[in-house]
């Protein structure tokens, strides 16, 4: 498989993380998630959608760096990432989709360690595919620092 197909690839399968979680973000957005109680740094609703269209990006572009690098032994950092962007989808589905605030945030710090471990396990193969997802896991630590105050506003 040439290289322009594995990052194609790459990317969609990043993004396939953000279509899922949007199947429950997008109608919650809409109807419940406007009356919630919010603390003073919730960001507005038009921030997520960027934010995370840049970060699924990151994580695309790292993956297919960690794909294409001629390092072996690469089995852990994809089991790893595959497993925080099983995560990621599901944090959507217990927060938004089942209202499970206090859940999510237990969610989300497993996510958040998952995300570690991608980035120590991208580390071994290519530093720049780790350093790619320092964003992410700033993004994810504000995230659930909002997740923990939406939840105990609530």
């Amino acid at each position: 498989m040439n290289k322009i197909w594995k990052f194609v690839i790459s990317i969609l399968v990043s993004f396939l993380a953000g279509a899922i979680g949007s199947i429950f973000t997008t109608p919650a957005i809409r109807d419940w998630y406007p009356t919630l109680a919010k603390p003073w740094f919730n960001p507005p609703n038009w921030l997520f959608g960027p934010a995370w269209t840049v970060l699924y990006i990151l994580m695309g572009i790292a993956l297919y760096l960690v794909w294409t690098s001629s390092r072996e032994n690469k089995k852990i950092a994809y089991i790893v990432f595959f497993v925080q962007l099983a995560l990621n989808a599901l944090w959507s589905y217990i927060f938004f989709g089942a209202h499970g605030l206090g859940w999510a945030f237990f969610e989300i710090v497993v996510l958040w360690l998952a995300i570690l471990g991608t980035i120590i396990a991208f580390n071994r193969i290519l530093k720049p595919a780790a350093y790619l997802l320092i964003p992410y896991i700033l993004w994810v630590t504000f995230a659930a620092i909002l997740n923990y105050s939406v939840w105990q506003l609530n």
